[in-house]
C-alpha cells in the first residue's frame, strides 16, 4: 500500500486526486492494494479516488452482510459530503455497490462492476474453505486468476491467515450466505444507473455468462471483455481495465 490511509470517525480510507469521486469497493479476500493501478491512473485523470476499508470482520455477526455494508457505504458517502459518486466494485465489492445503487439511486452517477457477485450463488466459493491446508488455499487463490503467478505468496498468506482465524472464518461464511440471500435478479431491471461491466473472459469464480446476465437485466449497461483474464481484471490486466473504463467514462461524458 503506497498511499497513506486516513481515519475519520469509524471510517478508514484511502483518498487521492481531485475531481468526481470514484469510490472503490474491495472484495472479500481483496485488499485496497488490488486497485493500485486504478488509483494511480484515475487520480491523475481528473477523478478523486476513495477506497474505504469495509468492516468485513468487525461488525456483529448478526449484522454481517451485504445490506449492512451498503448502508455503511452510504454513511461514508454522507460523511464525505459527496453529492454524486461513481461506484466501482470487484467480487463482493460489486455486490455491495449494486445493493447500494438499489437503496440510494440518487447519489449514483455511475456504476462499474467487475467479477461481481449478486447473481451467481457460488461466487463466494463453493466449499468455503478448508482450514489449515496451505496447498489447497494456494490452489484456490491461483484459480482466481488466468495466470496463477498473479497469486503471489503475499496474497496466498493473507487468505490462509483469514481462513485460519476462527472469527474471520465465521464472518466469511456469514457474508457468503448473505450474498446468496441478496440475489439481485429481481432488482436489476429497475436500476437505471449507467453501468459499465468489465469482465475477464476466463473468470472461474463468476463465469462469463454471469456478466451476460447482468448486461441483459440492467436497463443501461455496456459489457466489455478482457481476454486471458480471470476474476480480478483490475489486478491481472490493469492497463486494459483502465483503458476500457477511461473510454467508457469519456463516451458517457461522466
Amino acid at each position: 500500500m503506497k498511499h497513506q490511509l486516513k481515519t475519520e470517525g469509524k471510517f478508514t480510507y484511502l483518498e487521492v486526486g481531485e475531481g468526481t469521486p470514484i469510490v472503490i469497493l474491495h472484495g472479500l479476500m481483496g485488499g485496497l492494494s488490488n486497485f493500485d493501478a486504478v488509483t494511480d491512473h484515475f487520480s491523475e485523470s481528473g477523478y478523486k479516488i476513495v477506497i474505504p476499508e469495509l468492516p468485513l470482520y468487525s461488525m456483529p455477526l448478526i449484522k454481517t452482510g451485504v445490506k449492512t455494508f451498503a448502508k455503511y457505504l452510504n454513511d461514508f458517502i454522507v460523511m464525505k459530503g459527496f453529492k454524486e459518486v461513481i461506484l466501482l466494485g470487484n467480487s463482493l465489492g460489486g455486490h455491495i455497490a449494486l445493493y447500494h445503487t438499489k437503496l440510494y439511486p440518487d447519489v449514483m452517477k455511475a456504476l462499474v462492476i467487475t467479477g461481481s457477485s449478486g447473481l451467481y450463488e457460488s461466487a463466494m466459493g463453493e466449499s468455503y474453505p478448508k482450514r489449515g491446508d496451505y496447498e489447497y488455499i494456494k490452489k484456490k487463490a491461483e484459480d482466481v486468476f488466468y495466470d496463477p503467478a498473479v497469486a503471489t505468496k503475499e496474497i496466498v498468506d493473507e487468505v490462509y491467515e483469514t481462513v485460519n482465524d476462527r472469527n474471520k472464518l465465521i464472518k466469511t461464511l456469514a457474508i457468503a450466505k448473505s450474498a446468496i440471500r441478496h440475489n439481485m435478479a429481481q432488482d436489476l431491471p429497475h436500476m437505471k444507473t449507467s453501468t459499465c461491466i468489465i469482465w475477464g473472459r476466463n473468470d472461474n469464480v463468476t463465469p462469463p455468462e454471469v456478466a451476460e446476465d447482468f448486461n441483459k437485466l440492467l436497463p443501461d449497461s455496456d459489457l466489455f471483455w478482457i481476454d486471458k483474464c480471470g476474476h480480478a481484471a483490475m489486478m491481472e490486466r490493469p492497463e486494459e481495465f483502465n483503458e476500457i473504463l477511461s473510454g467508457w467514462l469519456k463516451d458517457r461524458n461522466i
